[in-house]
Formats: C-alpha cells, structure tokens, sequence
C-alpha cells in the first residue's frame, strides 16, 4: 500500500510566490482526501489509480472553495483588497484546470466527464443554498444538511467505482466526517458563527424572539446585538454538544465496518476530533 502523501503531491500547484504574497487559500480538505485515498485502496479495481484521483478531487475541491472566497462585487477599496481578489480567481481556475490536465495526460478521460458533473452538481446545490440563505429563512438542521450536501458531492462521484461492500458504506462515512469538519470549524472559527451562512445564525432564528429576530434580520444588523443573542443561546455550547454526538455516531459507524483494517485506518483519521473533544477547554461566549 503506498503512503498518503497527498497534501505533500499538491504543494506543487498551490505553493505559488504570487499567491502567498498577495492572498489566502482555503483550508485544504485534508479529512475528506484521507478517506477517500483509504477507500480507494481498498478497491482491487481503483487501488491503482488511488494517488491521482484523490489529488485531482482535493484540487477540484481546493478550486470551488478558493471561488468561493471570492467577493461577489469587485468594488475592493484599495489595491491589495483588489489584487488578493484577482489572484483567487486565477489560483481557482488554475487548480480546475490541473484536474483536467492530470487525468487526460493519463487517459481518464471518462473521470473528467464524472468529475464535470459533480461540479455542476455542487454549483447547483450552492445556488439553492445561498438563495435561501438570502431568504434567511434556512434552520441549522438545514445548514448542516445542505452544507455537509455540498461539500462531499465532487468525493461522492466515486460512489459508482468503488465495490459493493465500500458502495454501501461510502456515503454515510462520508456524511459523517464531512459534518464533523464543518462542525469543528465552525467551532473555531468564532468569527463565523454571528454569519448568516452559519449553524448558529440558522439556530438562533429558530429560537430567538420576534424582537431578536427582526434585530437579525436587517440588511445591516447591529454586531453587538447580534452577539449578545449568541451569548444569550450559549451557541459554543450547543455546537460543541452537536459535534460530540456526531464524533460518536462516526465512531460506532467504523466499528461495524467488515473491514478491519480499513475500520482502523478510518478511526486513525477522526482522531482529531477525539481529541478535541477530550482537551479541556472553556467555552467562551465572545
């Protein structure tokens, strides 16, 4: 079996001068490359093909999240603002344009066309997402639904080439981590959590009064408003309890897998959210 070294593979096309001076990328999605590497080498069929395919889906995955970093308007107010912007757009369509490079050159030429049509699955889904965001009329169950939907939609194109016994348990693994990484996120990034694309804004409508809830719903609300409704709800919390319950439904999910090994080398791969949840901490309402 070879060694993940995936994250390692990619460095090639995004440790770019020009995009370290000028922007940020987005967090590579290391958890969903990780399972779907383990998965494919558990496949007589695709074992072979595991390095390239899960290097061109992190890539393909690593160019939707950059577009979707970019601001929707291209009124920057200064020239860094305006250059940062210019480079995501670029560094998005370069990484597409890597998946399509990779996979020709080595004549998958029918993984380009499935590969095609999870991206415009998931700009499909992305759509219907913000729309009803804009509505703000999206709950947190709806939130998780839709976003754990999105993000695992490019991985869930190997549903169909993986054997029967991994096809069955496939998309429920996936789900699983999948909503474990965005829980975590959103966790630790506290700055993300007062957003209307977020679990606790979703949360908070459903449980705020009208007075909260038309204080949230304006085109520009007050911040300092909008977070004293996310101390009031005790929104770290709930997310913190939300994530524990996941973690343990991922985790008695693995144990029931026929396949050892892989069910060792999947748990392996959510020791991060074990062990986050094991680490003492305080959860502060900021």
């Amino acid at each position: 079996m070879n060694c993940y070294r995936i994250p390692e593979m990619a460095q090639k096309y995004i440790d770019y001068d020009m995009i370290q001076k000028y922007t940020e990328l987005p967090q590579f999605p290391e958890i969903r490359t990780r399972i779907l590497y383990a998965f494919l080498n558990k496949n007589n069929v695709l074992q072979q093909y595991s390095e390239l395919f899960s290097l061109v889906t992190s890539l393909v995955q690593l160019g939707l999240d950059t577009h979707d970093t970019v601001s929707i308007t291209n009124q920057a107010k200064d020239m860094k603002s305006a250059r940062s912007r210019q480079i995501k757009v670029l560094a998005g369509d370069y990484f597409s344009a890597r998946f399509y490079y990779l996979l020709a050159e080595a004549g998958h030429i029918a993984m380009i066309g499935t590969l095609s049509d999870a991206i415009c699955e998931a700009n499909r889904l992305k759509i219907v997402f913000y729309q009803t965001i804009k509505g703000l009329s999206m709950t947190s169950e709806e939130y998780v639904a839709q976003s754990v939907e999105i993000r695992s939609r490019i991985y869930m194109a190997f549903s169909k080439l993986m054997d029967e016994s991994l096809n069955k348990v496939w998309p429920e693994i996936l789900r699983l981590f999948t909503q474990c990484e965005l829980l975590l996120q959103e966790i630790v990034k506290p700055e993300k959590q007062q957003l209307p694309d977020s679990w606790s804004f979703g949360y908070m409508l459903q449980q705020v009064s009208k007075e909260e809830r038309r204080n949230m719903q304006l085109e520009e609300p007050d911040p300092s408003k909008v977070r004293s409704i996310w101390m009031k709800y005790n929104i770290s919390s709930q997310l913190y309890q939300l994530l524990e319950i996941t973690t343990r439904q991922l985790k008695d999910k693995l144990q029931t897998l026929d396949n050892k090994e892989l069910s060792q080398e999947l748990i392996s791969i959510g020791e991060p959210f074990e062990r986050y949840l094991s680490t003492p901490k305080v959860l502060e309402e900021i």
